[in-house]
């Protein structure tokens, strides 16, 4: 029922006095004001001004929408100029979502050159997104993805920008630790410490364990990298997480990394946007600096 418009017409009304100049404030005819104003009186059944003298005066019912005017039209202006600012690259909100446990070490370092450089850019991370994020992506939640495991859409683009191997880490008195890669039977005696995700999802599970149809003798779930890593250096299991994280906690911690398999495992870590926010400046500048980030 009620429009911008009308919040405008009872501003500029309260503000001048009379029609003629509350309609040359607001670029329209005094008919197209006064038709406005009659349409909307008859919507709600009640005058919403009268007349005073040469002036119009408010009724109770147009105090009350025009005090509502004073606190939404500032609102209006001020989304409108962001909107104007975000749409020339100057200015906005940057709402990453994590798909990965251990990226956000990484992210640290890409953050900081990143607002250094964007200091009228806002930036928030959200992590309750482990493992879902796509939807929270297209419902605009988030504007951008972080993940090693992309699911293709039509609507969105994942671009490549770390190149990494996923690696097992045991102790560094670990029977496997003077290996060059381990095979996947030899982890069916070993407890296995991931994070609280699927099986299906972790690599050591869909790319190294299912397909030669070997496990673990037990799996358990520990929600912190550092953790989990002390819980490997003391010998209660193993764990599977990337290869540059383990290099810079084995300089702190008795632990090292192995090969999946001869071959091993390859990963990358890629980061979604909407297709049709690929012009946005400040969003190509944060993956040109996550490009840079190793």
């Amino acid at each position: 029922m009620l429009e911008r418009i009308h919040l405008e017409i009872l501003t500029a009304i309260k503000e001048y006095g009379t029609l003629t100049k509350a309609a040359d404030s607001l670029h329209l005819s005094q008919s197209a004001l006064s038709h406005s104003i009659k349409k909307l009186e008859g919507q709600i059944a009640t005058p919403i001004w009268e007349k005073d003298g040469r002036n119009l005066r408010l009724t109770a019912a147009g105090e009350r929408i025009q005090t509502l005017a004073n606190r939404v039209l500032p609102q209006f202006s001020h989304t409108e100029l962001l909107l104007s600012q975000i749409a020339k690259g100057e200015a906005g909100a940057l709402r990453i979502g994590m798909e990965c446990h251990p990226c956000y070490q990484w992210l640290l370092r890409v953050i900081q050159p990143y607002l250094e450089r964007w200091s009228n850019i806002d930036m928030d991370v959200k992590q309750e997104f482990q493992f879902g994020a796509l939807g929270a992506l297209l419902s605009y939640e988030i504007d951008v993805l972080i993940t090693p495991d992309p699911l293709f859409k039509p609507s969105i683009d994942y671009i490549p920008v770390f190149d990494y191997e996923h690696r097992l880490v045991v102790a560094e008195s670990h029977q496997l630790a003077t290996q060059d890669f381990v095979l996947p039977e030899q982890l069916s005696e070993e407890v296995l410490f991931s994070y609280p995700v699927e099986p299906m999802r972790l690599d050591i599970f869909s790319q190294f364990l299912n397909p030669a149809k070997c496990s673990v003798k037990q799996h358990k779930n520990i929600e912190t990298t550092e953790i989990m890593l002390q819980m490997v250096a003391a010998g209660r299991g193993v764990c599977a997480l990337p290869g540059w994280l383990v290099d810079e906690y084995s300089k702190s911690i008795p632990i090292k990394s192995i090969r999946f398999g001869e071959q091993g495992i390859s990963k990358q870590i890629f980061v979604g946007i909407r297709k049709h926010e690929q012009h946005i400046d400040y969003l190509n500048d944060f993956i040109a600096q996550a490009k840079k980030t190793k």
